[in-house]
């Protein structure tokens, strides 16, 4: 089933489908729809079958919104799925819900965005419903062995009703209703009883409480009072807004009870203890005699139990499975992970846990080479297969069964087939590398609260005119205190960028900083204390500017100036681009890596590139966009630390003093050391 199902995908994609949210406003030449003149309102009144609906939609007062003109998809049950979700429930008419129920479920069957079945991937849809939940999308057979679209594992679109355009966007008809909890993360999972023992375990540890914020109310009443900032980034003229809302998320990989019994004969919370301590106890060898180590000291954060649920969680809501690595393409020749040539680089994000000074790594699997007993297009925490080490980590589920609910307000959880831990082998070996993040995946908020890779990134506004309308994605910034662990003083703002494929960025998206800015934020964790070098990527140009960077409050070397590039005569000048770098032998290649590596400098990440859908333009070979040391410092594992970033411009450079944040790397000693003549650091 799974293959068929990657092949019913590839098949898809082959007649010039792509997976990414985001279609124009007007129903004009871009759209491949067939408009018959009819709005969506006016389909669903026309339709006796769907008269509960109708009444639904009413009672919401959306009614007058389905007959305007714009781009939404109607996932549309008919009155018989509602005769099916009304008996659940004890009900016999329409009738006996609240105007609050009604405004609910319209809002969940409704997106504002238009999406054909041949646009539905596996994993998620890349637009919210208009009551800001993700619609999870499988594919499956219908009765007659028709090859479906599924929703949230339970509603399937009809085949011979699939894709029925209007005026103003396209209808799914579905033989369910789509349900959803504004239960906690943490209800959803005490009602699964699959997972009953990973559920004790969270609440004898205390950890429950940890993951039951949902929103910050108090943003929400002062969001309206901050201005759109306009701004000009290279030659792109934007506007950014503040974010919509600022909740909290929790995404929680949980390891089922059977899957315990079968692999590790652990049945009950003290087995579970016990393995905890098997494990933590050679991490944190301090700990083993002390009083909180104790069975009866469950709620310790030091405890060994507590630390193997709190490793198990992550301090973000990840929308979907297709999620947990860089957004999925396929248009032209980007056939995969947005900015990765997936066929030289496996995508790979680190996310920070619930354990202090910890990450889990996550790996979808592209490449040919190393996949072990690993499965092609999957998705992995903490996998390490290659020339030093074969770890094949834990394999996460796209979804779980149809009878449980895997999402929530405030987060959502997946299965793993096998247990998630920071154990010795993580920390020394499997995180014993690069540690290459994503700027946008630094700071939780973004993935909470759909900013990181929102918007349709093969689309791009008109450069001369900030676009108000936000027709492909919108630009934000971010007010004192909305990120955690980041201070901004000084007359500036933090720009996010949404993503664009024709951008030198890496995933697509960047930050920006803007004037007068003293910019401070905490690093992500390392897995072990020692020697790191701490690396900026980003993407050199004229209209950028000049600062000093920070670690811990003191200064480190020089200050960066964002204006120079490789070529530039104080680097490595005109040498740069006398060999194609991609033809250069292993000797040259370690020879020009050594020349820049004395001057602080990095090529750009060779799995990294820019396209328009016609060529790959890959970072390593232009002069632009290249990795700078920021420092070289002693890191300690078990603390918290800050970089800083002061303008130094006497005057404003360029756009207001432009400084870009593409994205971090934290690497250890045991990777940049290489001394030995004629040997490199890996290129990727």
């Amino acid at each position: 089933m799974k293959t068929f199902r990657y092949l019913f995908i590839s098949m898809l994609c082959a007649v010039g489908a792509f997976c990414v949210s985001g279609c124009s406003d007007e129903p004009d030449g871009e759209n491949y729809y067939t408009f018959t003149g009819e709005m969506m309102s006016d389909y669903i009144k026309s339709r006796p079958q769907y008269s509960n609906f109708t009444q639904i939609v009413t009672r919401a007062n959306l009614m007058d919104l389905l007959s305007t003109y714009g781009h939404y998809t109607c996932f549309l049950p008919s009155d018989s799925a509602f005769a099916t979700f009304l008996q659940k429930r004890g009900m016999t008419s329409i009738d006996q819900l609240t105007d609050e129920e009604c405004d609910t479920i319209a809002r969940t069957h409704l997106v504002g965005n238009m999406y054909s079945t041949i646009e539905m991937s596996d994993g998620t849809l890349h637009t919210a419903n208009m009551n800001r939940r993700y619609i999870q999308i499988t594919h499956g057979f219908d009765a007659d062995s028709n090859a479906v679209v599924v929703l949230n594992r339970s509603a399937k679109i009809y085949f011979a009703l699939q894709d029925d355009s209007v005026e103003n966007g396209i209808v799914q008809p579905i033989d369910m209703v789509l349900e959803s909890s504004n239960s906690t993360v943490a209800d959803i999972l005490k009602e699964n009883p699959r997972v009953g023992l990973y559920y004790e375990a969270l609440t004898a540890t205390g950890l429950r409480d940890s993951i039951m914020p949902m929103k910050d109310e108090a943003y929400e009443e002062i969001r309206s009072s901050y201005p759109k900032y306009w701004y000009t980034s290279d030659f792109w003229k934007e506007v950014a807004t503040v974010p919509d809302t600022k909740k909290y998320g929790f995404t929680a990989f949980v390891t089922p009870d059977d899957v315990l019994k079968e692999k590790y004969g652990i049945t009950t919370l003290e087995g579970l203890y016990n393995k905890a301590c098997e494990i933590y106890d050679a991490v944190y060898p301090d700990d083993v005699n002390q009083p909180y180590h104790g069975f009866d000291q469950l709620t310790d954060r030091r405890n060994p139990l507590n630390r193997f649920i709190a490793y198990t969680i992550l301090t973000r809501d990840v929308k979907g499975w297709d999620y947990l690595t860089p957004l999925v393409m396929s248009q032209g020749v980007v056939q995969g992970a947005i900015g990765i040539h997936t066929e030289k680089m496996n995508p790979i994000d680190w996310y920070e846990t619930l354990l202090p000074h910890t990450m889990m790594k996550f790996e979808q699997l592209t490449m040919a080479n190393y996949l072990g007993n690993g499965t092609k297009n999957e998705r992995y925490i903490n996998r390490r297969y290659d020339d030093d080490y074969q770890i094949e980590g834990a394999e996460i589920a796209q979804t779980i069964e149809e009878e449980y609910i895997q999402d929530s307000p405030n987060g959502r959880y997946f299965y793993v087939n096998d247990i998630v831990a920071f154990s010795t082998d993580v920390r020394d070996k499997v995180q014993n590398m690069r540690i290459r993040m994503d700027f946008s995946t630094i700071f939780p908020e973004l993935m909470t609260n759909d900013i990181r890779l929102n918007g349709d990134p093969t689309k791009d506004d008109n450069s001369s005119v900030a676009d108000e309308s936000y027709k492909y994605g919108r630009n934000y910034y971010f007010p004192e205190g909305y990120l955690a662990n980041v201070t901004l003083t000084g007359n500036c703002q933090f720009v996010y960028r949404r993503p664009h494929w024709n951008f030198w960025s890496y995933e697509g998206d960047e930050f920006n900083l803007f004037g007068d800015y003293d910019f401070t934020f905490r690093i992500p964790p390392v897995p072990y204390t020692g020697e790191y070098q701490i690396r900026l990527g980003f993407c050199a140009l004229d209209t950028r500017g000049v600062a000093q960077i920070y670690f811990d409050g003191k200064p480190q070397g020089i200050p960066i100036d964002m204006r120079k590039r490789l070529d530039h005569e104080s680097v490595i000048g005109s040498t740069f681009s006398d060999k194609d770098y991609t033809k250069m032998t292993d000797e040259e290649k370690a020879q020009d890596q050594k020349i820049l590596k004395n001057k602080g400098y990095y090529r750009g990440a060779y799995g990294g590139y820019h396209s328009d859908g016609n060529v790959k333009n890959e970072f390593v070979t232009n002069p632009r966009t290249y990795r700078r040391v920021l420092c070289q410092v002693n890191i300690d594992a078990n603390k918290d630390h800050y970089l800083r970033i002061r303008c130094t411009s006497s005057s404003k450079l360029g756009n207001n003093n432009e400084f870009m944040l593409d994205y971090l790397e934290l690497v250890p000693k045991s990777v940049y050391g290489v001394a030995a003549a004629g040997e490199m650091e890996d290129d990727l």
